[in-house]
């Protein structure tokens, strides 16, 4: 049973769906400066210190909650439909996570659409997860997050990671990835109505913003459509009222199939990246510190887990 609190986020959210919105839904400067306020409203749960650094160039910074250690980072790369977002839009989310696996978080401002296309974004969230390498942070040590795009760009990272012969990490989390941006999933259709967050449309036209004259089903754009063998154990969190819904459950049997240990969680009744508000909605903490603890264990199996 969903909790009151996800009742009224929820009606909440439905009710702006009719609302005048402030600014031109399809303007990226004004979805870039909505997106930073939503990331001034929920903050941290706990106290943090966030400190910027060049990441081999890419402007981020280390993130490190209160009480917690230094030895295991989470590099969390945020979403935003790859035209916007920023360490700051994100900051309380990775702290959060950081904070539920005992470790601290780099983020990072990876280029964005339009103004640099695909593969842009790869390429910053390479030099970034370099840049921790040549720190001599081992691998071991190191899961890769993100949500909605970023979430598809952690799994492209990964798959470039491999495609290059550089050292995985330990792990990886995908917070209701977008992994198809040919938009061909059936929730894309069966969740139009449910999905109180993503407007489909808007959505297909940042795909075209990033893609620019890539192929839609380009592997590194598109991870769904990617070569997953090798990749690290993975956990996939997503609601099951999202129109990505079936961009996560897709990618859960196509890595499945190429070996991977995969954990899929399909929550019920909850939006898309929930987890963002953690500091209100005690179904955002819960799957949160799910995150925690899949991040500081060891890999176990490859159970898919449904009907949170």
């Amino acid at each position: 049973m969903l909790s009151w609190q996800a009742r009224a986020l929820k009606s909440l959210l439905f009710a702006r769906k009719f609302l005048p919105q402030n600014g031109d839904p399809f303007n990226v400067g004004d979805g870039r400066a909505n997106l930073d306020m939503a990331g001034e409203i929920f903050r941290p749960i706990v106290h943090i210190d966030h400190i910027g650094v060049s990441a081999n160039g890419v402007p981020g910074e280390w993130i490190i909650p209160a009480g917690t250690g230094t030895a295991r980072v989470i590099l969390y790369l945020h979403g935003g439909s790859y035209n916007a977002g920023s360490t700051r839009s994100h900051r309380a989310l990775a702290a959060n996570i950081a904070y539920a696996a005992r470790g601290r978080a780099l983020t990072v401002d990876y280029r964005l659409a339009p103004e640099h296309p695909y593969p842009a974004a790869l390429e910053d969230a390479l030099s970034a997860y370099q840049w921790l390498l040549d720190k001599k942070i081992k691998p071991r040590q190191i899961t890769i997050a993100g949500d909605s795009a970023g979430g598809g760009l952690t799994i492209a990272l990964l798959v470039a990671l491999r495609e290059r012969g550089i050292p995985m990490p330990a792990s990886a989390v995908v917070l209701s990835p977008w992994t198809d941006l040919s938009a061909s999933g059936e929730s894309w259709q069966e969740n139009a109505k449910a999905d109180y967050v993503i407007n489909g449309d808007k959505l297909r036209v940042s795909a075209h913003l990033y893609l620019g004259e890539a192929d839609a089903r380009d592997p590194l754009a598109s991870p769904l459509y990617a070569d997953l063998h090798g990749l690290p154990r993975l956990l996939i969190q997503v609601g099951s009222d999202e129109i990505l819904l079936s961009d996560s459950t897709h990618l859960a049997e196509r890595a499945r199939r190429a070996g991977v240990e995969v954990r899929l969680e399909v929550w019920e009744g909850m939006q898309h990246v929930w987890h963002f508000a953690a500091s209100i909605l005690p179904e955002a903490r819960e799957a949160i510190g799910k995150v925690g603890e899949f991040i500081m264990r060891d890999g176990e199996g490859g159970a898919v887990i449904s009907g949170q």
